[in-house]
């Protein structure tokens, strides 16, 4: 497998990303949280997605475990409200509380 996303210096296969999501749209439709995960990401940052808001955001840890709670690190799978995949992003490399895309 390759890296399909890096974020900082974690570089994410499809398998990752995928499980991420599975995780966190299965929680959103579900109306479940895990310490506040899944909530709607408002894009603050502008980016230009390919799918339609609302949006929501789901840890996807560099430990390539899925996130079960506790801290979410830097990175985060968006996705919409039906569940599709829209865009990887971190905290590492932004100022403050802000996103950058990953690569």
């Amino acid at each position: 497998q390759s890296c399909v996303e890096t974020c900082g210096s974690t570089c994410y296969w499809q398998s990752d990303i995928d499980a991420a999501l599975k995780k966190g749209a299965s929680l959103q439709s579900s109306g479940q949280e895990i310490d506040s995960y899944p909530h709607q990401y408002n894009d603050y940052e502008g980016f230009s997605f390919s799918t339609s808001s609302p949006w929501y955001e789901y840890p996807i840890l560099s430990s390539f475990e899925v996130y079960t709670g506790g801290s979410p690190g830097a990175d985060r799978v968006i996705f919409n409200g039906d569940g599709e995949y829209t865009a990887l992003i971190t905290h590492t490399g932004a100022s403050g509380d802000d996103f950058l895309e990953c690569k």
